[in-house]
């Protein structure tokens, strides 16, 4: 029986010698990837794949950017829409595609984006500036921004995660509407920075990535009747205490199989792995170890759970790890990937 094909879209900064999103031929039980082309498209800094796997969608300088995924996985050119505010820098799409989800780390505005049937770009539906200060007067505390949204498992809210108000904000979707209404606020420690969400696959556990902090905190999660709700169930830190100084937590994702997370570190340049507890949704550290380059900003793990790669955005560079989980460690496996300034990756398995 043929083995399952799977492609890796990876985003880039186009300011050096990149032009747009490099895909790559993936292979899950060798744990490499080879690259086949670029697509251009200015600075597409974070992209997603809708779940019909038939669309991707990337942000763009102009806004955000619609590529229909052929069935070798290339991609296919299809509108660009300004989404009403400045460049946004997370996108996410509903089950259905009905709507596209941008957030705006510069001007901190969440914009509900339609979608036509065709999977190409609409009008803006709805958008919402984030207001207030941070408690911190660095510049990147002082103002909303924010880093990510991300759909809750039940698709009702989206979270938006604000780095600067050391919040996350979660948006009741009016799908007939096109509208998003506040339905509840986490509030993050003071000054920590929360970077990005992510849940469990069974929906029951949410994890925060706080950058300055260097923590991820741990929530039990509920989509009731009167709303979303979040029980704090724990905070374990990214790094150890001595390296927290100079570190920023920059990645994380929950392998397929959702029995681990994973999250890489810029300043320590390293990546931890937790182990998460079925039946709490709490973390155990497993191994961590440095990645031999800087500036880890983004992770994504191999179909399979035994390979990861790391997107070295200031060395340019992916590099591959296999991950042994019973003797608790991981090791570089191959060379490293030239590319310039990778920022975000998709492993899309094709139909």
């Amino acid at each position: 029986m043929d083995k399952d094909r799977y492609v890796a879209y990876v985003g880039t900064y186009t300011h050096g010698s990149s032009v747009g999103i490099h895909i790559y031929d993936v292979d899950v039980e060798e744990g490499n990837m080879v690259e086949r082309k670029v697509v251009p498209i200015s600075n597409p800094s974070h992209l997603t794949v809708s779940t019909d796997g038939r669309f991707l969608y990337s942000i763009a300088d102009e806004g955000v950017a619609a590529f229909k995924i052929l069935p070798d996985g290339d991609l296919e050119a299809m509108n660009e829409k300004w989404i009403g505010g400045m460049r946004g820098c997370y996108v996410d799409v509903d089950w259905e595609n009905r709507y596209l989800f941008v957030g705006g780390y510069h001007d901190g505005r969440v914009t509900m984006m339609n979608l036509n049937a065709d999977g190409s770009i609409g009008e803006i539906a709805d958008g919402i500036f984030h207001t207030g200060m941070g408690r911190s007067m660095a510049e990147r505390n002082y103002r909303p921004h924010v880093n990510c949204v991300k759909l809750t498992p039940q698709q009702r809210f989206l979270c938006a995660v604000d780095g600067g108000l050391d919040q996350v904000k979660i948006y009741q979707i009016d799908y007939e509407k096109g509208k998003l209404k506040i339905a509840d606020i986490l509030r993050e420690h003071l000054e920590s920075s929360p970077r990005m969400i992510r849940f469990t696959r069974d929906g029951k556990y949410a994890f925060v990535l706080c950058e300055e902090s260097n923590e991820v905190d741990v929530y039990s999660y509920a989509c009731t009747p009167d709303g979303p709700e979040f029980e704090k169930r724990q905070s374990i830190p990214t790094v150890a205490e001595e390296e927290k100084r100079n570190c920023g937590a920059s990645g994380m994702e929950v392998s397929q199989d959702g029995k681990y997370l994973f999250c890489s570190n810029a300043g320590a340049n390293s990546v931890i792995i937790y182990s998460i507890d079925q039946e709490t949704g709490e973390l155990t550290k497993v191994c961590d170890s440095k990645i031999s380059g800087d500036y880890p900003k983004a992770i994504a793990i191999f179909p399979d759970g035994q390979h990861f790669v790391s997107l070295n955005h200031d060395t340019n560079e992916i590099m591959t790890f296999h991950v042994d989980y019973e003797k608790k460690y991981f090791l570089m496996k191959g060379k490293p990937i030239a590319i310039d300034q990778p920022n975000c990756i998709h492993i899309h398995k094709l139909s």
